[in-house]
C-alpha cells in the first residue's frame, strides 16, 4: 500500500475542473481552423466586346476566394479547360467573369453559360 502525503492529497482534490476544461478549445474555432479552402466555383461566363483576348475580367473578391494571382482556368462542361491572364475589375458582379465574346463563340461558348473557374 502506498502511502499519500496529507498536502498531495489536497493538492489533487483543490484541482479546479473549469482551470482544466479552459485549455480545451471550443469546437467552433477547431472547425475554423480545418476549414477546407475553397479551389473552385461554378459561375457565369459572360460575353464582352471590351474584353481583350486572352483575358478574363473577374471581381476582386472572387479572386481574393479562389486565390486567383495571374493566372485562371475556365471549364466549361463539354469543351476543354481553357486559361485565362486574370483581370481584377471592381463593376464584374461576383458571381460571374467576363470573356472576350469572338473568342468563345470560336470555341462554342454562349453568353450566359455556367462554367467553373479556378486559380491556375
Amino acid at each position: 500500500m502506498y502511502v499519500v502525503s496529507e498536502e498531495a492529497a489536497e493538492a489533487g482534490k483543490k484541482r479546479d475542473i473549469k482551470a482544466l476544461v479552459a485549455v480545451i478549445p471550443p469546437a467552433t474555432q477547431l472547425r475554423k481552423r480545418e476549414g477546407p479552402k475553397v479551389r473552385e466555383k461554378r459561375i457565369r461566363v459572360r460575353l464582352k466586346p471590351d474584353v481583350k483576348e486572352g483575358e478574363l475580367h473577374v471581381s476582386p473578391s472572387l479572386a481574393e476566394e479562389l486565390s486567383i494571382r495571374e493566372v485562371a482556368e475556365l471549364s466549361v462542361p463539354g469543351k476543354k479547360k481553357m486559361r485565362f491572364k486574370a483581370v481584377l475589375n471592381d463593376k464584374v458582379p461576383i458571381n460571374e467573369v467576363w470573356v472576350n465574346e469572338e473568342i468563345m463563340k470560336e470555341r462554342g461558348v454562349a453568353d450566359n453559360t455556367l462554367a467553373t473557374v479556378r486559380g491556375a
